[in-house]
Parts: C-alpha cells; structure tokens; sequence
C-alpha cells in the first residue's frame, strides 16, 4: 500500500509541475497587455476530432490511430491494425463548418512505419462584398463571394524502440479570401474646375499555398502506463497577403497522460481511466493548460471530458464514444459563451 502511495504520488507530483510551469501566463498574475505575434491560416487551430474536444485537447501523449496527424504525428507509431481510418465534421461558430479525414496505413506491423494522410477543409457560407467609392452612401455592393481553406498533410510515424516513438508530417494548406480592392485617394478637378477628392483601386486576389511541418515524439517511462508526449505544429515560414507579413498558428505542446486505474490491482471488469495533460505555447495568444480524461468501459463505452484554461469562451468540454467490431463513434460537446455551442463528431474504422 505505501509503496501505491509514492507511486501516485510521484505522478501528482509531475503533472502539477506541468501546471505551475505555464501558471505565470494563465492565471490571475498574467501581464494585462501581453504582446503577441501576428498570425493567420487560424483554421489549422481549430480541432475537429470529438475525442479529442472532448477531453479538451490533451492528446499530445496519447496514441489515437490515424488522428494523431491533427494532435502529435508520433501517436500513431504504435498502430497495430493495418488501416486506421477517421472522419470528422465540427459545427464551429458563426456556421463555419469544418471537415477532417485521416488515414494511416502500417503494411508490415510497424517495421516500416506508418504512413498517414490528413485532408482538413473549411466552409464558411457566402459573404455579401462592398467597396468603397466616393458617392453618398460612402461604398457599393460587389455582390456574394465565397471563401475557402483547405489543408493537405503527408505523415510518416516510427517506433524507434519499445518506449520511443518520432513521427512527422508536410501539409499544403491553401487559403483563399478572394478578390479585393486596395483603396486610394487622389485629387481631381471637377466640372468645375475645382478640386476634390476622389477613391481609386487595384484589385487584388487573396490566395495564398504554404507548406506547414509538425513533428513531435512520444516516450513510454516504464512507470506503468506513464507517457510524455511533445509536438510543435504548423511550422512555417513568413508570408503576407498585400503588405503585413505573418506566419500559421505555431504551437508547441508538452504533454503527459496514464491510466490511473493501474494502481487498483482488482477492477472486477475491464476497465481504464486515462488522465491526460497538455501545455501549450503559441504565437498567436496566451499559454494554455489543458486537462482530459478518458473512461472506457469493457472496451465499449467511453465518457469524457476536459477543461482548458484561458480561454474566453470555451472551457469545460464533454464526449461520449461507443465501440464496436472495430467501428467507433465519438461525439463532444462544448459550451462556447456567446456563441452558444460547439458539436462535433467522428467515425472511425480500424482493421
């Protein structure tokens, strides 16, 4: 029994270390006006996956197949089917849909590695244009436009050994935002001959096609099921649209996960409870905690859920997932503020 207690005290001890070490930027002392850098491309941050909602997005350490090309490329090195397939769609704010699909083959029980793909797509409805002219109401109708983004992604995962995992993924990611005009003053003479001002323009076409690259490891401490996870996602270089230069949405990810039911040495039935933490650093907004939990029941029922800090409208998430014959379906919930809520779900295939 005292030995149990160090043990779980030992894991306690490593997750509020995670905890403290983002503290200074997500509690109560952060700066008021922190600075932050520029970036675009905010599509690739948002998570379709619903296990991964559900236990707000602490799946860094974790392994999940085919899905760990939007989390950390590494967790799917341990796949042991030949084909994992999964597809997602996320009814996102503002009735902006998001669609994702992954799949992963591993053609020789992981002595060549695994092979993934990711395709992520965005709709976002149809937009009313205007431009500004030098008339009364100060603009004019273009008409309806519509806009797109879509991310294409190549990953390749290894187990190195029976502890350590590296994976790695390309993706081509294409936005476009359309035609706009650039306004500009000049001044001209009327009929008069007196002057005023007037609004010329250059059209431009929004469109821009990087290259993003994730990477990231997993390592298995031999402590029972411990693992830590790591990942930097959507890796770019600097581009710009007409004149301010930006870059994706870099992140980079600490996480740590186990099943804590490892230190009950008598379940009765087969059962897990994963906990799972994530700390997140990002360009484009203040660090993050992220905690989840997974309880899986005869390898049948899932419940989930998650909370996130700092964050201003989403924090408390939940999911459910049922499965069977090597089919799964997962489903979370978020509560968004203002903005009412967040669905998603996922189906995914395994044999």
């Amino acid at each position: 029994m005292k030995k149990t207690i160090q043990q779980l005290t030992f894991v306690v001890v490593i997750l509020g270390l995670m905890a403290a070490g983002l503290y200074g930027q997500t509690g109560e002392e952060a700066p008021e006006n922190q600075k932050l850098a520029q970036s675009g491309f905010q599509f690739l941050s948002v998570i379709s996956d619903a296990r991964g909602a559900g236990m707000a997005e602490a799946m860094t350490s974790l392994e999940t197949g085919s899905s760990a090309l939007f989390f950390n490329p590494a967790g799917m090195a341990n796949m042991t089917e030949l084909v994992d397939v999964s597809v997602s769609t996320n009814q996102w704010i503002a009735d902006i849909t998001h669609n994702t699909l992954s799949l992963a083959l591993n053609p020789a029980g992981g002595e060549y590695g695994v092979f993934g793909l990711s395709v992520q797509s965005v709709h976002y409805g149809t937009f009313y244009g205007t431009r500004v002219t030098n008339t009364e109401l100060g603009f004019e109708n273009t008409g309806t436009f519509e806009l797109s983004s879509i991310a294409l992604g190549l990953g390749y995962a290894k187990r190195l050994n029976d502890r350590f995992s590296v994976g790695g993924q390309v993706r081509w990611v294409r936005q476009d935002l359309g035609e706009s005009i650039i306004p500009s003053y000049v001044i001209v003479q009327d009929s008069t001959g007196a002057a005023v001002q007037d609004t010329v323009g250059r059209s431009v076409y929004n469109e821009l096609s990087p290259l993003a690259f994730d990477f990231g490891t997993q390592f298995k401490t031999g402590f029972k099921s411990l693992v830590f996870g790591m990942s930097v996602r959507n890796f770019s270089k600097e581009i710009k649209y007409v004149e301010e230069g930006f870059q994706l949405p870099l992140v980079f990810n600490l996480g740590i996960s186990m099943n804590v039911l490892d230190f009950v040495e008598d379940l009765g039935i087969e059962q897990s409870l994963i906990l799972s933490v994530d700390a997140s650093h990002y360009r484009s907004h203040a660090e993050q905690i992220k905690m989840g939990f997974d309880y899986r029941l005869m390898d049948v029922l899932s419940l989930r859920g998650g909370y996130m800090t700092a964050s201003d409208e989403s924090g408390f998430s939940f999911g459910v997932g049922v499965c069977y014959a090597g089919a799964t379906f997962d489903y979370a919930y978020t509560p968004y503020g203002i903005f009412d809520k967040v669905q998603r779900m996922t189906a995914r295939f395994s044999l």
